[in-house]
């Protein structure tokens, strides 16, 4: 049975205020008003005191309008028929297709239960070496992008879109300016990714609240398509905007303010979207790659410092490359133990042999004397931005890791590598001079 009230005891933006009874957190309703039927959310109760968030804001909207609380959460509509089609922040298409009403599902259910999650052992793989070769991207995995405004992170989200290895994918955007939304959505069409895809996006131009539904959108439908199966990996950007959308609202219901004025319930927030990453048994998974960006490239920002303790490592998108140092996976060793003998050493090397590389730089850039072996640096340090950190490049992890060893054979001798004798005389021959280390000289 429905509930209906007729008296709305205070309207602060777009947030309405009554007393009601029986009513239950992130239920919908629908205001009555001269304008017309507005849909609203409960998004808090304080004893009696109802606080509703209204979606098309409150304009037109009167203290004695009718209230009806429709006794169920949001729900959107579950079947094939998602795939290639794009909707905004409440499940209502934007690009003029027809509305689908069949099979709803509630979203911004419980997270499943630890007992029946998997542990992560597959390895989803997406062409770029920064991500492929030095941290592997996991099926199941929650991990985040951190970057600065300005950085091509969308381009980023649009090729492991195109090439990463599954079935399904569900790109959540949130306070997307309107020309990021098209170049993702022409990138998806015009590749052939968009009939695998399904898009739900909040622009900066529509009610902030539709933001915050963004990515509960997005998890309950890659929930459902991987009870059935499909392997889904749910790309959201920009959780930054979806935490300041949760700031706007938490002042318009004048909440005490926690750091830099965000609620303090955001890492409870945070948390209850990513631990939707699943890997079910006998079924398909969800994995999760959101866009964190970080205000002057401060990691102690509260949104990326909660991020950090919820996710399973995280990628820094800095001068248009991933960045070696800093960016971690928590979850590759469960995977790069099954690709090739030697991953994790090559790996662990070539990382090293940066580290020296910004070393020779800053020796470089004082004026020291430059050695042989800085000069080898110094090459070894361009051939391995160019071949391998730059976003443009699209490769295999076998052609990847052919890749490292043959930078190393053009900048340095076998020993100078640090790298086992036993995988020295496997690979060094497939990307340069075959070089035999005796073991008992």
């Amino acid at each position: 049975m429905r509930k209906i009230y007729n008296k709305i005891s205070q309207i602060s933006g777009n947030v309405v205020v009554l007393s009601a009874t029986g009513i239950k957190y992130g239920e919908l309703a629908v205001i009555k008003s001269e304008r017309g039927d507005s849909f609203a959310e409960v998004i808090r109760i304080d004893e009696k005191l109802v606080y509703l968030q209204i979606f098309s804001g409150s304009g037109g909207v009167s203290t004695g309008d009718e209230v009806h609380f429709l006794g169920r959460q949001m729900e959107i509509s579950f079947s094939e028929d998602l795939l290639g089609r794009i909707f905004n922040g409440i499940g209502k298409p934007r690009d003029g297709g027809p509305v689908l009403t069949k099979n709803l599902i509630e979203i911004g259910g419980p997270t499943v239960n630890p007992a029946k999650r998997l542990i992560p052992s597959n390895m989803i793989h997406t062409g770029i070496p920064m991500i492929d070769l030095f941290n592997s991207l996991v099926e199941s995995q929650k991990i985040s992008i951190f970057t600065t405004p300005g950085e091509p992170y969308n381009e980023l989200l649009s090729r492991v879109a195109l090439q990463a290895k599954v079935d399904i994918i569900i790109l959540g955007g949130m306070g997307l300016r309107y020309d990021d939304y098209l170049s993702l959505k022409n990138t998806l069409e015009e590749e052939g990714a968009l009939s695998r895809s399904i898009l739900c996006i909040h622009t900066a131009a529509d009610p902030v609240v539709e933001c915050i539904m963004v990515p509960d959108i997005a998890l309950a439908v890659a929930e459902n398509f991987a009870l059935q199966g499909k392997k889904v990996l749910v790309l959201l950007t920009d959780m930054k905007n979806f935490c300041d959308a949760l700031k706007e609202i938490a002042i318009t219901m004048e909440q005490i303010p926690s750091n830099r004025g965000y609620p303090g319930d955001l890492y409870s927030q945070l948390a209850a979207r990513y631990e939707k990453a699943v890997d079910f048994e006998d079924a398909g998974s969800v994995t999760i790659l959101s866009v964190t960006t970080m205000p002057g490239n401060d990691v102690t920002h509260p949104v990326p410092d909660n991020t950090g303790y919820i996710t399973e490592g995280q990628y820094y998108l800095n001068n248009g490359r991933i960045e070696p140092f800093g960016s971690l996976s928590r979850l590759k060793q469960y995977v790069n133990k099954k690709t090739r003998d030697d991953h994790r050493p090559l790996m662990d090397a070539m990382v090293q042999l940066y580290a020296y590389y910004q070393e020779v730089l800053e020796k470089k850039a004082m004026g020291f004397r430059m050695t042989r072996r800085d000069h080898s640096f110094l090459k070894y340090g361009t051939l391995f931005e160019n071949e391998l950190m730059d976003l443009s490049v699209n490769i295999a992890l076998e052609e990847a890791l052919d890749t490292g060893w043959r930078i190393l054979s053009e900048c340095f001798k076998p020993e100078e590598t640090g790298i086992r004798t036993e995988l020295i005389n496997r690979f060094w021959l497939k990307s340069g001079p075959h070089i035999t280390i005796d073991k008992n000289p």
